[in-house]
């Protein structure tokens, strides 16, 4: 890796620094939402040493940041992971600096924790409160597994009817797979994607209906973007401006909006317990494991590299810890 001089930094030719931070995320395909972290944590290790520029700074000052993070800041583990990997990626992808005591510095440890599952009559009570897009989508999330961005990112290609199937493109770790489409939501889907295709017709007839395409498929076949296969099961109520193109496009609807009526739905039902979509997602799994699937079974479905993070679910298998008998009750 090169050294950058301070010369070379102030140049009128050298763009500023978040801006060449978001164009080497763009050109490894990186996600909106981990070019949104990345360039807010650089932002913030900036603004933390009084806009001092990184290629001044080092270990001291990266440290310093991390532990202000933890002590003061009182951050997760995983927040300050995430944190520490934004500075990595600043220094040896952008600054092109190598800094291998970063790379090597020790991650801080996340406890573990057992996932929130529901019964499943908590599940039936809380979808009974749901309706409309985001009910349509809690019901896919308990019902396939799925987490709540591969549901609001679903596109109508993926739903495959015949074989009840849904394809998940693109999930943790950038991987696809295949998870069942309950028969209870084929009529149901059917018929919102009825109406989606309804409101593509009419966007096109605007001038509108192009959809995001990843990486290079819009240059690669520029009609696609239109076309109804490509479209998101799930679109917004309304057009926006892509933040990366400045193309007004219909883009799916949010994972708030979801996070929201879920957490509504929970106080509704009077479920005492901190309910989000991905406690669908838990419950998804728990459920199989208790009607006798296999675990091999239930880590595919979920997408689960390691068989050890499915291993989790099994905590509620048997009544009370451990299925131990409690003295009292004895």
């Amino acid at each position: 890796m090169r050294q950058i001089s301070s010369s070379s930094l102030n140049s009128p030719e050298t763009p500023r620094l978040l801006v060449r931070v978001r164009d080497k995320i763009r050109l490894k395909h990186y996600s909106i939402r981990t070019e949104q972290a990345y360039t807010d944590w650089v932002r913030r290790f900036i603004l933390f040493h009084e806009k001092r520029h990184p290629a001044e700074m080092g270990a001291a000052e990266v440290e310093q940041f991390l532990t202000h993070l933890a002590v003061k800041g009182q951050v997760a583990a995983s927040t300050q992971n995430q944190a520490k990997s934004a500075l990595l990626f600043l220094y040896r992808e952008v600054l092109e600096i190598e800094l291998p005591w970063l790379d090597d510095a020790a991650k801080a440890k996340d406890g573990k924790r057992l996932p929130v599952v529901l019964t499943v009559q908590e599940s039936m009570r809380l979808l009974d409160e749901m309706e409309g897009t985001s009910g349509l989508i809690a019901r896919l999330l308990y019902g396939a597994g799925m987490r709540v961005m591969e549901g609001v990112r679903l596109r109508v290609k993926d739903v495959e009817f015949m074989r009840r199937e849904l394809i998940v493109r693109e999930g943790k770790g950038n991987k696809d797979r295949v998870t069942m489409l309950p028969q209870s939501l084929v009529e149901p889907l059917q018929s919102h994607l009825a109406r989606v295709k309804a409101l593509h017709e009419k966007d096109l007839a605007a001038g509108f209906g192009e959809v995001y395409l990843p990486f290079a498929l819009a240059r690669k076949y520029p009609a696609a973007g239109c076309e109804w296969h490509w479209q998101y099961v799930f679109p917004a109520a309304k057009r926006s401006i892509d933040p990366r193109s400045d193309v007004e496009r219909r883009h799916h609807v949010t994972d708030q909006a979801v996070q929201r009526a879920v957490r509504q739905a929970a106080r509704d039902a009077g479920i005492n317990k901190p309910v989000t979509p991905h406690t669908l997602r838990h419950s998804f799994a728990t459920h199989l494991l208790q009607s006798g699937y296999d675990i091999r079974t239930v880590q595919e479905l979920l997408g689960h590299k390691d068989v050890q993070t499915t291993m989790i679910y099994t905590h509620v298998l048997n009544r009370g810890g451990r299925g131990v008998v409690s003295p009292l009750d004895a």
